[in-house]
């Protein structure tokens, strides 16, 4: 018997950027766990960088993944009193499509950006702006609602900031899409962002139900007064726009284990040949189930082929009489593999030409799951077979395929 199997690899792959856009990577694997068989889902595998590279205990704790680009903001003019610094972010839901390469299949992406964060930089040291000789305390009276680890609503803090006499480090957590105003209380002759720092969150298609093969896609945000990425009117980024690159890898697991010998399959009648031989009763049918054992976590097809055929079905050869009989073919799936409408698979007829068994389909992953290969003569053609003082042996050789590459 033989089987096919295929790994699947999702990699989606932006569009260069022009000349004045900013460009990062995200991407992330889904590798079946034995352990939780349930758990079809990505697993982000970008590496950090910005805050959450810092501060890592942080993030996790609300399950953030921040990256850091070279991206300056600088103002325009002076930030007066009462002015403030508006920061939003794009925090809906956004789609992309991304597309396989090969099958020409779609699926859907989604990502938000839940967090901001930078360094700013003030033309004097916070405590000279407002007159005093403490840096702490000249950031926090610099500014309405004391320093920039305290985000303003909308925003929400995120645990850490850091400081020096003038700069600051923060990074908010943006759970809407909405400006967080952070408002000076003095006048600031000039100010500027180094960094663009950003958390995001994603939503994949479910891996179980997608082909094997390359998918591309891409999602571009601007960056500038009333763009996506929006610091307000008198700060200026020096990109235009951003494209995240997602890169994701499925990793699929296909295989079926036969156990030793189980490759040659020995039909014989329900108990054995004694009745005939000793008594003279005709069998009225020829059988064997033969089990094996399947790790699956993608969607895969059967089917089969014959060294000699009947119509839809193999066949087995008697050289000598030059006879032939149907040899009919059909498979038990484990619980947790359904056909395309839904329903288990038992006793699933396996035909030459794969109809009916198109589309077997994982609800969870499977880790070497018992399944059975049915195998038997009809009775009508065993009649045929079997006559008084006569020898045959009857014999074919029968190939039975799983297929991971499913269209």
């Amino acid at each position: 018997m033989k089987m096919s199997a295929c790994g699947l690899a999702l990699l989606m792959v932006m569009a260069a950027p022009s000349a004045e856009a900013a460009n990062r990577e995200i991407t992330a694997l889904f590798q079946p766990d034995p352990s939780q068989p349930s758990k079809n889902v990505f697993i982000n595998k970008t590496p950090n960088s910005g805050y959450c590279a810092s501060y890592p205990v942080q993030c996790s704790r609300y399950n953030m993944f921040s990256i850091e680009l070279p991206i300056r903001f600088d103002s325009t003019r002076a930030i007066e009193p009462g002015e403030g610094v508006p920061l939003k972010v794009p925090a809906n839901w956004r789609q992309l499509t991304i597309t396989n390469a090969q099958t020409r299949e779609t699926e859907l992406v989604e990502v938000r950006i839940i967090g901001i964060g930078s360094r700013f930089f003030l033309s004097d040291s916070a405590a000279n702006l407002v007159g005093v000789t403490d840096i702490l305390e000249g950031h926090r009276k610099l500014w309405e609602g004391l320093g920039w680890v305290n985000a303003p609503l909308p925003c929400q803090v995120s645990g850490v900031g850091a400081y020096g006499p003038e700069w600051y480090r923060f990074f908010w957590r943006a759970p809407v899409e909405a400006s967080c105003v952070k408002v000076p209380l003095f006048k600031i002759p000039s100010m500027y962002f180094d960094t663009l720092d950003f958390a995001y969150e994603l939503r994949t298609p479910n891996p179980l139900s997608m082909s094997s093969g390359l998918y591309t896609g891409a999602i571009t945000y601007t960056m500038g007064s009333g763009a996506d990425f929006d610091f307000g009117p008198y700060m200026v980024p020096d990109d235009g726009s951003l494209t995240l690159d997602f890169v994701l890898d499925v990793q699929h697991t296909l295989k079926v284990d036969i156990p030793p010998s189980g490759n040659r399959v020995l039909l014989e009648p329900q108990g054995g040949w004694q009745s005939w031989l000793e008594q003279g009763r005709k069998p009225t049918r020829l059988s064997r189930d033969q089990t094996f054992n399947i790790s699956a976590s993608s969607r895969f097809k059967m089917s089969l082929q014959c060294q000699y055929y009947s119509d839809i079905n193999c066949a087995l050869w008697e050289p000598a009489s030059g006879h032939a009989v149907p040899l009919e073919v059909s498979v038990t799936l484990p619980n947790g593999i359904v056909d395309a409408a839904g329903q288990p698979v038992n006793r699933r007829r396996l035909r030459r030409d794969g109809v009916g068994t198109e589309l077997f389909q994982p609800g969870i992953y499977l880790d070497r799951k018992p399944g059975t290969l049915h195998f038997e003569v009809p009775r009508e053609a065993v009649q045929e077979m079997i006559h008084p003082g006569t020898s045959r042996s009857y014999s074919g050789n029968v190939t039975v395929i799983w297929d991971s590459e499913v269209g």
